[in-house]
């Protein structure tokens, strides 16, 4: 979280709008942290975007778009690989921007699938809230057992290899009311 993913994946769309390519761009539809119908960065850059609420309804809405994006892939279930690659078959460029770790540091489905599949990977880091270190890692901060947690700096925050702590995460998993 935090390492510019959404405003990467955002830079990427407007050019390709620049070159005048036909894009669209699909988010799920449970993400409403702040839009309903855009995609919106943590620096509130935003585009326009469709929510749906599996990655076969990508497939139906697509139509002639020649770039298709998809962002917070992890809340997608592994279909979004077939997807994806029904789409780039079609001769579209397709964009996926999520998150490749859990809360946890474990791998997050359906991304490592996706980034087996892809012919080109852009891995960005945040920087740590520790020791300002590069981070790959999301320390959840909040007791929520879950794997999916919808949030922000209020649940979470980006942290080094070193400062990353999976087994406080681990305690709350085991024990969801905090005690």
């Amino acid at each position: 979280m935090f390492s510019g993913k959404t405003e990467e994946l955002i830079r990427r769309l407007k050019r390709a709008q620049i070159a005048k390519q036909k894009v669209e761009i699909y988010k799920p539809a449970v993400d409403v942290r702040f839009s309903e119908d855009a995609v919106v960065s943590h620096d509130e850059n935003s585009i326009p975007s469709a929510p749906v609420h599996n990655a076969e309804q990508i497939l139906l809405l697509v139509g002639d778009a020649e770039v298709v994006a998809v962002d917070e892939a992890q809340f997608f279930d592994n279909t979004l690989v077939e997807v994806c690659e029904q789409l780039a078959r079609r001769g579209k460029r397709v964009i996926v921007a999520g998150l490749d770790q859990d809360y946890l540091g474990k791998p997050f489905d359906p991304i490592p699938q996706l980034m087996a599949v892809a012919e080109y990977v852009t891995k960005l880091q945040a920087v740590c809230m520790v020791c300002g270190a590069p981070a790959n890692h999301s320390q959840r901060l909040t007791n929520h057992g879950d794997q999916l947690l919808l949030g922000a700096g209020e649940h979470y925050e980006p942290r080094c290899r070193k400062c990353f702590e999976p087994a406080l995460n681990e305690e709350k998993v085991a024990s969801p009311s905090g005690t």
